[in-house]
């Protein structure tokens, strides 16, 4: 097959290449420069889409023996990613920037452009599995190493786009194992470390980001009843769950911490209660993409978070939405409309949907 290898100038896709090299397909490296003001160098594990990042990804393809292209994708991460993310936040949501990455640029843009010049399919360093049924149907599945799993982040692609992509690194036991195996190619990237924060915000600051592009709208920070305990510089800045930050004057009542409830951006106003308020008994979610044709309702565990724990859920799919009903209320704490929920049976992924809003187990629905 004729491969297109996403080299970010990371150890995971240098070592993903590598693999579709060993395979025999004829691999292709191509470095996305994603960022309209790349740095020249990333500082330890912020950020990525520097020039120190593209001349890794230029060095893995000379090591590999490949070709290597630089596309500039900024305009379309800009148009899309990116305004998604502030948009979001304005509207008092809460954005995955990584599933929204995966779904316009990696697996749409990307993957798009690729079939257009020829090639079979995208090769990427996500840490996910595809496995195959004897009908032919591909299953997006969690990655052997649960701790690197990105099934959640890719859930979105669908299946479409799951039948052109390939996931090398998905059976690797560690990222330890990934590391010595680039050292042992002579990839100079077997050492460099992973990128942990938002790409497009290298300085780690997301509300300074928010601020910069929605500048400042004051408001009050209130208690479920109303009363007014703070006031905020901007409602985008704050999401369903966080304590710190809060900058409230008073302790509550009861002497414990608050957490956000909800972002009320029509009120311009922060409604904050007790930990005990984020208990959530039901979820609703719209834009569902699904893997294949599951029942109308169905049991099965669902994960609102990159990392966070799956639960035990019964699901019922209706015209593209999705009403997810928890086996346990408070098993799933603060979920903020904008996340994704990702529904798994096991290990195989089921589908997504964008969270519309959470059924509390204390204060009714909150959006």
């Amino acid at each position: 097959m004729r491969v297109l290898a996403a080299l970010s100038g990371g150890v995971d896709s240098a070592v993903a290449a590598a693999r579709a090299v060993d395979a025999g397909h004829d691999v292709v490296g191509v470095h996305m420069a994603l960022s309209r003001t790349r740095d020249q160098f990333r500082t330890g594990s912020r950020g990525c889409c520097s020039i120190e990042d593209a001349g890794d990804a230029r060095r893995a393809a000379d090591v590999l023996g490949i070709p290597y292209y630089v596309w500039d994708l900024s305009e379309r991460f800009e148009e899309t990613v990116v305004a998604d993310f502030v948009a979001e936040y304005e509207a008092g949501r809460t954005p995955n920037p990584c599933v929204r990455c995966n779904e316009h640029i990696k697996f749409a843009t990307l993957l798009d452009k690729a079939v257009a010049l020829g090639f079979d399919a995208v090769c990427t360093g996500h840490y996910a599995r595809i496995e195959t049924r004897t009908d032919g149907t591909r299953e997006l599945h969690r990655a052997r190493d649960l701790a690197k799993d990105q099934s959640y982040v890719l859930a979105v692609m669908g299946p479409e786009r799951l039948a052109r992509s390939m996931f090398p690194l998905g059976d690797v036991a560690s990222k330890e194992e990934t590391r010595a195996e680039a050292a042992a190619r002579g990839l100079s990237v077997s050492s460099k470390p992973d990128s942990y924060d938002i790409c497009f915000v290298a300085d780690g600051d997301t509300q300074g980001f928010l601020r910069s592009r929605l500048g400042s709208q004051p408001g009050e920070i209130v208690d479920a009843s109303g009363t007014v305990l703070g006031a905020h510089d901007g409602a985008y800045a704050y999401t369903v769950g966080q304590r710190r930050g809060l900058s409230i004057g008073r302790p509550a009542a009861d002497g414990k911490p608050r957490y956000v409830l909800s972002v009320e951006p029509v009120n311009n106003r922060v409604v904050v209660g007790s930990a005990d308020d984020l208990a959530v008994r039901s979820v609703e979610a719209d834009r569902a993409v699904w893997f294949d044709g599951t029942d109308q309702s169905f049991d099965c565990s669902v994960q609102v978070r990159a990392h966070g724990t799956p639960v035990s859920a019964r699901a019922t799919r209706r015209d593209g939405t999705v009403e997810i009903a928890l086996d346990e209320t408070g098993a799933l704490r603060g979920v903020a409309p904008g996340q994704s929920a990702v529904l798994y049976d096991g290990t195989r992924v089921l589908g997504q949907a964008t969270v519309t809003a959470a059924q509390r187990a204390t204060a009714g629905v909150a959006r």
